[in-house]
Parts: structure tokens; sequence; C-alpha cells
């Protein structure tokens, strides 16, 4: 690789290509492919790099408290929890349709891991997220009525497409 590629690679911020380049060219030199398949090879890995890193900051911005899937969850242990009803929210239709839903249920039976499931599979589509408890969500809501960034906050939460809000049974309300 040349010192002005490899300058030109860094400036334009296509730290894959810039990777991959000198093992890839050998490579492609023994199976004889074409410039256009070469290029192209190099591009589609920048551009699975690129969603590589834009599904972890999508994920750390969520605050997930664990990494949970819906592959994992152990539906067999859950008899209560409907396989069929889980698998048609992974569809994530009802993001679409600005649909909620609501998870019930006694504690330790799977609500807050199916629902960060629901929220990964969502994040994992594209789709901005965030988890957060619902105590937490009101003392945020308070705090922001004092320091008047009330509109701020509601903006920011209106940009999310799916709020997993948690802990609804656990909250200690003021009256404002």
């Amino acid at each position: 690789m040349t010192e002005e590629l490899e300058q030109l690679l860094k400036n334009l911020r296509l730290r894959r290509i810039l990777e991959i380049y000198d093992e890839q060219l050998p490579a492609a030199e023994k199976e004889d492919v074409t410039y256009s398949e070469f290029l192209t090879r190099l591009v589609r890995a920048q551009w699975h790099a690129r969603q590589e890193s834009a599904l972890e900051w999508r994920i750390q911005r969520a605050n997930l408290p664990e990494r949970w899937s819906l592959e994992t969850f152990p539906f067999a242990q859950q008899p209560g929890v409907s396989r069929k009803q889980i698998r048609a929210f992974a569809e994530l239709e009802f993001i679409a349709k600005a649909e909620n839903i609501v998870l019930i249920g006694e504690t330790a039976r799977g609500k807050t891991g199916l629902a960060c499931g629901l929220l990964l599979k969502a994040l994992e589509n594209g789709y901005r997220g965030q988890f957060v408890r619902a105590q937490d969500l009101f003392d945020e809501m308070y705090a922001s009525l004092a320091d008047r960034s009330t509109r701020q906050l509601l903006k920011r939460l209106a940009r999310l497409d799916l709020l997993l809000i948690d802990e609804f049974g656990y909250l200690n309300l003021k009256p404002e």
C-alpha cells in the first residue's frame, strides 16, 4: 500500500479497508478477480464494520442492564410465557404501529429479560431504543421541572423508537 493511499484511507476514516487491504490484495491477485470485485470486497467489509459499530453505539446508548436475547430465554422454565406471542412481538410490528406492550407477572418470571430481548432485537434491526427503570425516569422528569429542561427531555425520549420502562411496580411518586 502506498503512503498516499494509506493517508487517504485514514483521512476518509475507512479503517476497515486500511486493516484488510494488505491481506486482500494477494488473495485477489491469486484468485484473479476484477478490479471491481476487489473494490466491492473492500467496501463491503467497510460497510459491515460500520453496521457493527452503529449497532454497538445503539446498544451502549440503550443502557441495557444485560444483553439478554430472546433466543436464550428459558421458555421451558416459564410455562406461563407464550413462545408464540413473544415470536410475534419479535417481528417488531408493534414499533411501526406505535403500540405499547405491557408485561405483567410475578417477580422473577423473566419480564425484564423478555423486554430486554425485544429491545436488543429492535436495536439489531436499526431502531433506536432505551432501557430505563420507572423510578429513574420519574426522578429525571422531576429534576427536569427544577432546571426547566422538561422540553429537552421529552424531545430526547420522543426521538426513540422504543422506550423500555422497567419496574413500574416499585414506584415512589411525588405529587408533581
